[in-house]
Order: C-alpha cells, then sequence, then structure tokens
C-alpha cells in the first residue's frame, strides 16, 4: 500500500500538531508531595517517588522566596513543579504552594517553606540532611503539619 503525497503531508501535520500540544499537557501536571516515613524521623513530606523533602531555616517561612542557588541548590535540589503541586496520602493541599525562584522556575512549598531534596539521600527512606548546617542554615524534614522534624 502506498501512500499519495497529500495523504504524508497530512500525516506529518497530524504529528507536528500532536507535539505542539503535548509539552503544554506536561507542563500542566504538578509535583506530587505525599507522606512516607524517613529512618529514626517517621512520618515526613516526601516527594512522588518517596525521597524526604526538606526546609532551610535560613528561608523565611512565609517569605516568597527561597535563599538556595548555586552550589548550595546542587547539594539541595529545590523541588521544582510545573504546576500546581499535588497533595497525596495525608498531605494537606490547603498547605501546598508555589514560589518563583530567581531562575524562572516554581518550587513547590508546603506551610509557607520552600521544599528541596538532599543529594546525600540516595533512596527512599533516608533523611541523612536532617539537622544538617550548610549553605548558612539548619535543613530538617517536615511533618504534615508544617512543622520541621528531627
Amino acid at each position: 500500500m502506498s501512500l499519495s503525497r497529500l495523504h504524508v503531508a497530512a500525516l506529518a501535520s497530524a504529528l507536528v500538531a500532536v507535539a505542539l500540544i503535548a509539552p503544554a499537557t506536561t507542563q500542566a501536571a504538578g509535583t506530587t508531595v505525599s507522606l512516607g516515613t524517613a529512618s529514626g524521623i517517621g512520618k515526613v513530606l516526601v516527594t512522588g517517588k518517596g525521597v524526604t523533602l526538606y526546609l532551610f531555616e535560613k528561608d523565611k517561612k512565609g517569605g516568597g522566596k527561597s535563599t538556595c542557588a548555586g552550589s548550595c541548590a546542587k547539594f539541595w535540589p529545590p523541588l521544582i513543579t510545573k504546576g500546581k503541586p499535588v497533595a497525596r496520602g495525608g498531605v494537606k493541599s490547603s498547605l501546598l504552594g508555589t514560589i518563583k525562584r530567581s531562575d524562572g522556575t516554581s518550587q513547590a512549598t508546603y506551610a509557607g517553606w520552600p521544599l528541596y531534596t538532599y543529594t546525600g539521600d540516595s533512596r527512599p527512606g533516608q533523611a541523612n540532611g536532617t539537622g544538617l548546617t550548610a549553605f548558612g542554615g539548619t535543613w530538617f524534614p517536615l511533618h504534615s503539619t508544617g512543622k520541621k522534624a528531627g
């Protein structure tokens, strides 16, 4: 079966249209935040993959900005979201929000705290960053109440 040039052109146009629409759909999805268990701490906020989420005390709660950028953000990656964060399993959606980072990306927040992961946590259930002082402040996981854990 051979396709005419008209059919090939129509198929190519349809594929281009799908490619142009797909990124907008993907970007609308928000990052998932749920409750998980961190070794020695108990129930804390985690990413959709179960990685512990942290607050940075140098950030002012409800201050509307992150103070962790550059090398800080390499060790403590901000939880970036492409839409409104999604609450799952015991997380209060009313406490989830976002802030704009200096690079223009949106970072998820909880109870006014910008959220971060830690590169020293290699698998779900770890909270190796608990109580560490680095980059001018101390880092803690968060309970579902929005208070620091650990």
